[in-house]
């Protein structure tokens, strides 16, 4: 079970550090489908990885994340209908 939990530490932490690193070099942007959901992955991961631990603060920091992501997430997904 703790490789489980390492493996998904790793890809929360790959996955939001890309979502970064290609929002900062403007390859894509925040309010594409990859941003939203690289992070939405990488909060969903983290989640699960804190909660383990018992480290609760960043636990709730990785429930705000995906709260925050989710709906833009959803909004992005309502505009692009609009417009098709």
């Amino acid at each position: 079970m703790k490789l489980v939990i390492d493996i998904l530490g790793w890809v929360a932490s790959i996955s939001i550090l890309t979502a970064y690193g290609l929002n900062s070099y403007q390859k894509i942007k925040s309010d594409s489908y990859t941003f939203l959901l690289l992070n939405i992955l990488g909060g969903v991961c983290f989640v699960i990885y804190t909660y383990y631990l018992k480290a609760y603060a960043t636990t709730f920091l990785n429930v705000v994340w995906v709260i925050i992501a989710i709906p833009a997430l959803i909004k992005l997904l309502r505009k692009s209908k609009a417009t098709a």
